[in-house]
């Protein structure tokens, strides 16, 4: 009763300014318009909640001072403790010492001999930060002063020391970051590296944001020992339903290391641009169609392979590849009917000019979705396109295709077994441009226009059982599926040159030519599931068998069987083999073991490939491909998890790539150390295919929920010709 009797009286006087403010006490004496108040005092203010020993009102001039373990909580995030406290209602100002500010939701606190708040704006003098336990903390950033702003969450520290428990590490004149995950300007965590060849290393990322619908990331870098350089990429989002990137780089070489490593080019330079609209004919073009519309574009172009090398301190994880596509597809689609328009580009950087390759710009193709009639017994469907395949030196060709599959179905035996049979009706038309006669070695009088008209038939029969037990259900299908040449019609080009591709496809005049014969063949397949009580598949098995007729007699083709087997709940094996029975070897098998009881995770991987290739012919490629892949990790607690790779192709005896580390994890930091080494390709002056051995040392250090940065130490890399 005291406590609602004390609100009454108190409320009108804190009614007369703007902001209302609320006190509860145990004990209440009025004097010469002063009230103190003690005894579990409560004070609401806007959103702020405090409670304090004992508390002190001036009518006069509006302050409230509050005595003895002092405690603030404003909103949900953010609580503010010190042994005094001092309000101004008029001025809206606070004061509270000594300050402590605790964020909830990152658990980042603030200890600081006096706090100053006015409005959404906090002074503070010297004082730390930590996401540690406050009693003994790992780590800790000193400072002289600091300031944060409650609307933007941004905090600011000046003359800021990063401490490893009582440890000085690093020095920083200033230190800003951000309390939630609002895009903002500013620097983001640099990346440090030592390189014996390389020198030091130092990339330090600057993000600008200064609209919801762009941003721009720098990322300049210096590397003592090689040179300098920057990447930087645009990315953007014009609509609801579309948004892209662009990203440049630029590096400068200095001239002891294009010496020392023989490199093609002083600078590498490159640009990337990436789109994706998922609504364009719409957005773009007004209309209101009822299907929907898309168009991808990925678009790229360097003059050298490490281009994408000096993108990252840490190569191992770049896809590095001398052949560079560029495409973009667009499509309209309904229930109906599909149109695309595709272009693609290749870019092959181990060549020196790229005017012989073949660019596809662009195909247009036309597909009408699987039909039926005749109460679904009859199917059909049409897909038709065109493509130009375009050089900047040689014969360039336009290439018709249609392809129409006109089928019928049933079913027998109550419908145990499905029956179909399908003629294929093909067709291509091929025309030519351009000048052939400044090729060495081409012909250009091969290239006459040519039409091919084709049809063969396909007979299919299978079925398909399910049976269920008491723990597991059972599914197998069977199936063959018998192939019957029908008749060609050859003109022009596809006539004349028919013997020779078909003998060598590799030849200089068979670049356009891209028919291959159909043989008279039966395909056998079987497959089966098993699933358990819960509908789980734990078993996959397919074996499949070709047999051809195209010398008038059965022979048969390679052999498949692949398996996918759940062995137990933690351990998995998937094998797929080849066998060929003219040459009694294996020709391809993969073969992947898993293990992974949620602490430990294994996988060990090994692709075997003989291509019966005599490796005693000149220029001939390798006959076989050994391939070694395996992974380890171990998560020994909540704190500390290990893990490690190695890749190795076995045929040539050489390491691929190879890593080993752990990371140790706590509430407040993480702490890692990894080494790894990866091969690279380079492109050198002599053209010659090589690479480069990169060993790193990485040191991971994360400061909860500031962030963190990774360290690296490259030791002496190796030159390999390839």
């Amino acid at each position: 009763m005291r406590k609602l009797w004390l609100l009454f009286i108190l409320l009108p006087l804190y009614l007369l300014g703007a902001d209302k403010v609320e006190i509860y006490a145990t004990n209440l004496n009025n004097e010469a318009g002063v009230v103190k108040a003690s005894g579990d005092v409560i004070v609401l203010y806007k959103d702020y909640y405090l409670s304090a020993q004992s508390a002190v009102y001036d009518r006069k001039n509006g302050n409230l001072e509050l005595f003895g373990n002092v405690r603030a909580t404003q909103g949900t995030n953010y609580q503010l403790l010190g042994e005094y406290a001092k309000l101004n209602i008029a001025d809206k100002e606070r004061v509270f010492k000594p300050f402590y500010m605790l964020e909830q939701k990152s658990q980042l606190w603030l200890s600081a001999d006096e706090g100053q708040i006015k409005d959404k704006y906090y002074d503070v003098t010297a004082g730390m930060i930590s996401g540690c336990n406050p009693n003994k903390p790992l780590w800790k950033i000193k400072f002289s002063s600091s300031n944060y702003d409650a609307s933007d969450k941004w905090m600011n520290l000046y003359n800021a020391r990063l401490y490893i428990y009582d440890i000085p590490i690093f020095y920083m004149p200033y230190f800003g970051y951000s309390l939630d995950t609002t895009r903002r300007s500013g620097l983001l965590i640099p990346a440090f590296g030592v390189s014996s060849d390389e020198g030091f290393y130092y990339e330090q990322p600057i993000y600008i944001a200064v609209s919801n619908w762009w941003d721009l990331e720098l990322k300049p870098q210096v590397r003592s020992s090689r040179g300098y350089g920057s990447y930087e990429t645009f990315r953007f989002v014009d609509s609801k339903t579309s948004g892209g990137s662009i990203t440049t780089g630029y590096f400068k070489e200095q001239q002891s290391y294009v010496n020392l490593n023989n490199l093609a080019h002083e600078t590498h330079y490159g640009v990337n641009f990436k789109y994706n609209n998922d609504d364009f004919l719409d957005r773009w073009f007004g209309f209101d169609l009822e299907g929907q519309s898309g168009i991808y574009a990925d678009i790229n172009w360097m003059n050298d392979v490490d281009y994408i090398n000096l993108s990252t301190a840490d190569t191992i994880n770049n896809t590095t590849s001398n052949q560079i596509l560029s495409q973009i597809n667009m499509f309209y689609n309904t229930d109906r009917h599909y149109y695309g328009v595709y272009f693609k580009h290749y870019l092959d950087l181990s060549l020196q000019s790229n005017a012989r390759t073949i660019q596809k710009l662009p195909t247009v193709q036309y597909h009408n979705y699987l039909s039926t009639l005749f109460d679904d017994h009859l199917t059909y469907n049409i897909d038709l396109s065109s493509v130009y395949l375009y050089r900047e030196l040689g014969k360039n060709a336009l290439r018709t295709s249609m392809n129409i599959p006109i089928g019928l179905q049933t079913s027998i035996a109550d419908e145990y077994i499905n029956l179909s049979y399908e003629s294929q009706l093909y067709g291509e038309h091929m025309t030519f441009n351009g000048d052939a006669d400044k090729v060495a070695g081409e012909d250009p009088n091969v290239y006459e226009d040519g039409v091919f008209l084709r049809q063969y038939n396909i007979f299919d029969i299978n079925t398909n059982l399910t049976r269920s037990y008491d723990t597991v259900t059972h599914t197998v299908v069977l199936g063959a599926q018998y192939v019957k040449p029908g008749s060609d019609a050859r003109y022009g080009f596809y006539k004349s040159r028919k013997d020779e591709c078909t003998n060598d496809p590799t030849s200089l005049n068979c670049e356009f030519y891209n028919i291959n014969d159909v043989t008279e063949k039966v395909g056998l397949e079987l497959s089966q599931y098993l699933f358990d009580e819960r509908g789980e598949q734990f078993l996959y098995h397919r074996l499949s068998q070709q047999i051809s007729y195209a010398t008038g007699k059965g022979k048969l083709g390679e052999i498949e069987n692949e398996l996918d087997y759940k062995i137990t709940k933690t351990i998995n094996y998937y094998n797929d083999t080849f066998y060929n029975y003219d040459q009694e070897l294996v020709s391809k098998t993969i073969n992947t073991i898993g293990y992974n009881d949620g602490s430990i995770n294994v996988n060990l991987s090994y692709l075997y490939k003989d291509s019966f290739i005599d490796p005693l012919t000149p220029a001939s490629t390798p006959r076989y491909t050994k391939y070694l892949t395996s992974s380890f990790g171990y998560k020994y607690n909540d704190h500390y998890r290990y893990f490690a790779s190695y890749n190795y192709d076995v045929q040539s005896a050489q390491k691929k790539s190879s890593e080993v580390g752990f990371l140790y994890s706590k509430r407040c930091w993480d702490f890692g150390l990894r080494y790894v080494e990866n091969v690279r390709p380079i492109l050198t002056a002599a053209n010659d295919a090589s690479s480069i051995e990169d060993r790193y040392i990485f040191f991971t250090i994360t400061l909860k929920p500031i962030g963190g940065s990774e360290i690296n130490y490259r030791i002496p890399t190796t030159v390999k010709g390839q």
